[in-house]
């Protein structure tokens, strides 16, 4: 079994650490008011509604009902258990926790198999490297690379290395070192021949570009041929520890500058993005040779919500960026998208024409993403032909008819009707056209085809009047303590009428029991149920008044008690009904009475 971790350890973490800070390496939040806001990392939404309390150290979404403290965020974002958030916390506060760290990592239990293919990717990483800048064999690689433009900065940076032209050096290295070559071929780097069922080399005489995660770990290779060989380049097949879909190239150097800036640049490939750091942009990122997917976004929200598209310009480039735009606006990101002339990719736009002016002239002179599809439409049109000018037309006041604000729609309508000299109120009845034969359109159908979101009901459903006053009650206990045994006394013995509240209210008063001042992120690591955790946050989150009066405090326990006596009137009238169905009147006349007394005490 693991040690335990101290209590006091654990409130020393909770104080020394600052929520926002933390929660910020995974989301981009922004301030307003008092609180922090930013798109919520446990669902897909285009409308920020994750909301973090620097005052209460606690966080929330009001739209998948997440919530709870620093300690329960990295519990529910990385899939890691309580002991491990509070080691990860410690670590960034440097708190020594006075426990074996090393036990707790081993019950993580990786399986040996997948972390014997990460050692041997970070080993052969190293020795790849070492090849290239240090060794007559690898000399004519690194002459190749400056050749090229690479500096000695970028090849160090990315850790660019050379493969020897052997094709059982690797099988050797590896096999010396006990790496079990069964492993070894899953993880990618040999291949075992068929005839004789030996294994050989997978990259030989090639310049090997490391392709690592989101925490720096070397879990790929891409190896680029140095004259006419096939493939140009080769590259790792997806494995245990490897899956093109969830990788972004230099994600993990990037991030830091990403956060300043505040937006990413998204390249197609990873030479795109080794050249466009030797010009400066160090925010670039690229998918591996796959187009974008949900778990590249879903990455991406971690860290920014403005991205920078640039794709080659050819006509697979530019299809790309629509394909790939289209998707980041869906998940809510701010687009832009730099533009290439003559059918170039950035490390081609770079040699020719140098760093500053692919900073100024491409990535700083970005479209916005409505600028984009203006040239996107154009494409394969001759704009002289009235056919293709009309079909163009009618396509961007359909793209201009989606745009959200009235603004937009006005400037873009404007610049059409500029472009092809055209009437304004003309195109503007056509665009309304558009919008509401869009809207019919969509009538009927099921609006929310986001992925499912935890929301037991609509979140502006009318709720009841003793569901509102419990919920104001707890929020103001979770502030008083001497509040919380008031309430406790004025309840009489009586229960709230909703489960979860009375759950919490249990747990409220036994956290009081051994804390003699209210702490909200505490309480939340007392809660052990996840649900429960989720209902204080969203309670804690509510506004209300900074004291509540007696008159208040009367109302809400009023309501709390009266739902019971409403209960209790509804039974009595049903065996009213009965008592009158079976013609005992005396006993209906009774029960009639007695429905009279529980309607005055209301």
């Amino acid at each position: 079994m693991a040690e335990r971790i101290a209590e006091d350890k654990i409130n020393e973490i909770r104080h020394a650490v600052d929520i926002v800070e933390i929660i910020s390496d995974y989301v981009q939040l922004k301030k307003q008011g008092r609180n922090y806001f930013g798109l919520c990392p446990f669902h897909g939404e285009s409308t920020p509604s994750f909301s973090v309390s620097p005052d209460k150290q606690i966080f929330h979404c009001f739209g998948c009902h997440a919530g709870g403290n620093v300690f329960s965020f990295l519990m529910d974002l990385e899939g890691i258990s309580f002991q491990e958030a509070a080691i990860k916390l410690a670590a960034k506060v440097n708190i020594d926790l006075d426990i074996d760290i090393n036990i707790h990592q081993q019950e993580k239990k990786v399986p040996k198999e997948f972390q014997a293919m990460k050692d041997a990717h970070e080993l052969l990483r190293k020795f790849y490297h070492h090849l290239l800048v240090n060794t007559k064999e690898g000399q004519h690689a690194l002459e190749y690379l400056y050749g090229r433009g690479f500096s000695q900065e970028s090849i160090d940076k990315f850790q660019i290395g050379y493969s020897l032209a052997s094709w059982d050096f690797v099988v050797k290295f590896l096999s010396k070192r006990n790496f079990i070559p069964e492993w070894m071929e899953k993880a990618g780097l040999i291949i075992q021949r068929e005839r004789d069922g030996t294994y050989f080399d997978r990259f030989r005489d090639r310049i090997m570009f490391p392709i690592f995660d989101r925490n720096g770990s070397t879990i790929a290779f891409s190896g680029r041929s140095l004259g006419g060989e096939d493939p140009k380049y080769l590259n790792s097949p997806e494995t245990a520890i490897f899956n093109k879909s969830k990788i972004l190239y230099n994600y993990h150097q990037a991030k830091s500058s990403i956060k300043k800036l505040q937006y990413a640049v998204l390249f197609e490939g990873f030479a795109d993005v080794i050249a466009a750091d030797r010009a400066g942009i160090e925010n670039g990122i690229a998918t591996m040779g796959t187009s974008l997917t949900d778990e590249h976004i879903a990455l991406l929200r971690q860290s920014v919500q403005s991205i920078v598209i640039c794709y080659d310009s050819d006509n697979a480039g530019v299809q790309a960026a629509y394909r790939s735009g289209n998707l980041l606006q869906d998940a809510g990101f701010e687009l832009k998208v730099a533009m290439m002339p003559d059918g170039m990719d950035p490390d081609e736009y770079i040699k020719k024409y140098g760093p500053e002016k692919f900073r100024h002239e491409v990535i700083d002179a970005s479209l916005t993403w409505m600028g984009f599809k203006f040239l996107y439409f154009r494409r394969g049109k001759n704009l002289q032909n009235e056919g293709d000018r009309l079909n163009y037309i009618e396509e961007i006041i359909k793209e201009i008819s989606k745009l959200p604000m009235a603004v937009e729609r006005d400037h873009y309508l404007r610049q059409l009707a500029a472009e092809f000299s055209l009437s304004l109120d003309a195109l503007k009845q056509q665009q309304k056209e558009f919008y509401f034969a869009e809207k019919r359109k969509s009538k009927g159908k099921n609006e929310d085809y986001q992925k499912p979101v935890i929301i037991a009901k609509p979140a502006n459903e009318l709720k009841p009047a003793y569901y509102t006053a419990e919920r104001y009650l707890i929020a103001h206990m979770l502030k008083d303590r001497d509040l919380a045994y008031k309430v406790q006394e004025l309840l009489a013995g009586n229960m709230f009428n909703i489960d979860e509240h009375q759950a919490i209210l249990t747990y409220l008063i036994e956290f009081y029991e051994d804390h003699l001042e209210p702490d909200s992120a505490a309480f939340l690591t007392y809660v052990q149920d996840e649900n429960l955790r989720r209902m204080v946050a969203n309670i804690e989150m509510q506004s209300i008044n900074d004291e509540l009066n007696n008159q208040e405090l009367s109302d809400y326990i009023k309501q709390v008690l009266n739902y019971k006596k409403l209960l209790k009137i509804k039974e009595k009238e049903e065996e009213q009904k009965e008592a009158e169905r079976l013609k005992d009147f005396l006993k209906a006349a009774g029960i009639a009475n007695e429905i009279i007394q529980l309607r005055k005490s209301l």
